[in-house]
Parts: C-alpha cells; structure tokens; sequence
C-alpha cells in the first residue's frame, strides 16, 4: 500500500513536469511548414536562451528527441519559470526521488498514471478526494493506516477492493439514474 500511495504520489508530483511545450509548426530553417524535420518539432538554436538554459541537460539530444516531447519540455520551461522558490524545490525534491527509484518502479508509477487517466473523470474526482483526505490526516494515523493495509494477506485486500468496487459502481449506477 505504502508503495502504492507513494508511487502514485510521485507520479502526479512529476507528471506536471512531464507536460512541458508548446506547439510550435516552426522548422528548423525557422519557415512554417517548408523543411519540417519532425512535425511541430523546434530546433535547439530556436530556443530562446531562457529556455536553451533551463534545458541545457537536453542539449545534446534535443534535436533527437520527438517533436512531442519538445512541446511537453518547452511548457514546462514555461510552467517552471511561474513558481516559486519554494515550490521550485519541491519540484527538485520530488525529481530527486523519482530519479532515485529502479526502472521497474518507475514503470510501474508510469503504467498506473495512464491507469488513473483512462478513469472516467468522476472516478478521478473521487480519488483525488481521497488522497487529499488521506493527506490531510496526521502522520500517525497515515502509519496505522498503512501498516493495517500492510498486513492483511493479499486475499484480504483483494476481497477489500472488489467490495469497495462494487459499492462505487453501484453508487454510480444509482447517481447516473437521479441525474437523468
């Protein structure tokens, strides 16, 4: 459970550093449509030098990078330079730890984001409620929690969660009907 919740505080953490571009159309000869390398996809002497140094890690391999992931980059640059000081660390924090955990654990936060984003936006609603209600407990109460999860046999929690399944999908059903 612990690593659940933590996986998956990671992912939303990092994800929004993930979001980074903006769209651009430009080629790398600057003209609009004409010798366009990869859709959308803008050069590394295009960049402006705020973003050239806010991006330098990517320098060498910019220019390999797919145009998508340029775009992601560039919001964040965007995204980046409207934080604070304070949450800028928390962002370095955050990549530090991302940084810090195996490629297994990495896919996994990964594949259980696009999870999450396959949800129906109620049912992303409806998490997000609870990790903030989770959060919002004092860390003694989160260490009970944790440890109880922790304890009970894996049938235990598979039992939990298909309860816990059936109550939100009839509670639904039944929120689907009055809202007709």
């Amino acid at each position: 459970m612990r690593r659940r919740v933590c996986g998956g505080i990671l992912a939303l953490a990092v994800l929004p550093l993930s979001a980074w571009a903006q769209p651009s159309g430009v080629s790398q000869s600057g003209n609009r449509g004409a010798g366009i390398v990869q859709e959308g996809a803008i050069s590394w002497d295009r960049l402006t030098p705020r973003e050239r140094e806010i991006l330098k890690p990517f320098a060498g391999r910019w220019d390999r990078l797919s145009a998508e992931r340029r775009r992601r980059l560039r919001r964040g640059v965007e995204r980046w330079s409207h934080l604070t000081p304070a949450q800028r660390e928390r962002v370095r924090e955050r990549f530090r730890r991302w940084r810090a955990l195996s490629p297994g654990q990495r896919a996994r936060i990964r594949r259980r984001f696009e999870e999450f984003r396959r949800l129906p936006p109620q049912e992303q609603r409806r998490i997000r409620r609870r990790y903030r209600w989770f959060q919002g407990l004092p860390p003694e109460r989160r260490r009970e929690l944790r440890e109880r999860w922790r304890r009970l046999s894996p049938e235990r929690r598979r039992e939990f969660l298909e309860r816990r399944r059936l109550r939100l999908h009839s509670r639904g059903a039944a929120e689907g009907i009055r809202a007709r």
